[in-house]
């Protein structure tokens, strides 16, 4: 009778774990590009070959209310370079949060044709997937999730988005995975006490929400620096590379499969001259 017992009892055991089982990105690295001219330079091409980038999430356009409250495309991209051989292209569209609180009907219609019509422009070919990119609060999160299922079904193909740390505690959406943004934590008015771009204070908060998230996650990391002019005085933020390495490992300790796809933001040659190779290294090593 216990011999049956305990068999039952890890058959539900194994049943539980399996259920458990998300599904693993593949290994790859990527950058995200977020200029309005897609121009790549010698420094920038080299990058992408040194560091083995088979990805590129390109901002395409942004979706944003215009004076009168119609949501418009805003700050298109149009490209002067090619991106080189064996690197995929996935368009990426930023919509402002208070466009949820619209009439999205047709929106996503009309997103995923523009998109279209952008690649068959510029001659774009095998583009697989698309990214959606709001920074959507708990008031606004079904609406957006809605959204997300009508552009999955106008595009057909795979779907991501981006997840910032406070949406971890949600539902998660319908997409085939989420980038998840350690970057942009900080609160930009307490400048003062931490680094708004990044700050590991800022994020062990959120760590426990990581392993039971249920969505497969890529990572994306800040290599940029943000310049701002407050009471008149030039503010630079950047990261230093201890920070961002820091949080690396704090992440990856709590879920491992954070290690697998790997993007940073963004694609400049300015940033790529921040850092020292080895810290890319460390950044993109799986």
């Amino acid at each position: 009778m216990r011999t049956i017992y305990a068999y039952i009892v890890l058959l539900l055991l194994l049943m539980v774990t399996s259920c458990q089982q998300r599904e693993r990105l593949a290994e790859g690295n990527a950058v995200y590009y977020w200029r309005t001219d897609f121009r790549l330079d010698s420094t920038e091409r080299s990058f992408l070959s040194q560091y083995h980038i088979n990805k590129v999430y390109c901002r395409y356009f942004d979706v944003v209310l215009n004076e009168v409250g119609e949501l418009v495309p805003n700050a298109t991209i149009k490209f002067s370079s090619a991106l080189p051989e064996g690197v995929e292209m996935i368009p990426t569209v930023y919509i402002t949060e208070d466009c949820m609180h619209r009439d999205l009907k047709g929106l996503a219609e009309k997103l995923v044709s523009r998109i279209k019509q952008m690649n068959d422009t510029h001659d774009i070919v095998e583009v697989k997937e698309i990214q959606i990119d709001c920074d959507y609060t708990a008031k606004s999160r079904q609406k957006y999730y809605q959204f997300l299922k009508e552009v999955k079904a106008a595009w057909k193909q795979k779907l991501s988005t981006t997840i910032r740390l406070h949406q971890l505690s949600m539902e998660e959406p319908p997409v085939d995975y989420g980038a998840l943004m350690l970057y942009n934590t900080g609160d930009p008015r307490k400048w003062t006490e931490r680094n708004p771009i990044l700050d590991a204070r800022d994020v062990r908060p959120y760590v426990k929400w990581l392993n039971d998230y249920p969505l497969p996650l890529a990572a994306a990391y800040p290599v940029f620096s943000w310049l701002r002019v407050i009471q008149g005085v030039n503010i630079e933020h950047t990261v230093k590379a201890d920070e961002i390495l820091h949080v690396k490992q704090m992440v990856e300790s709590e879920r491992e499969d954070l290690k697998r796809a790997i993007i940073t933001y963004h694609l400049d040659k300015e940033n790529i001259i921040r850092y020292k190779p080895e810290t890319y290294e460390e950044i993109y090593h799986h």
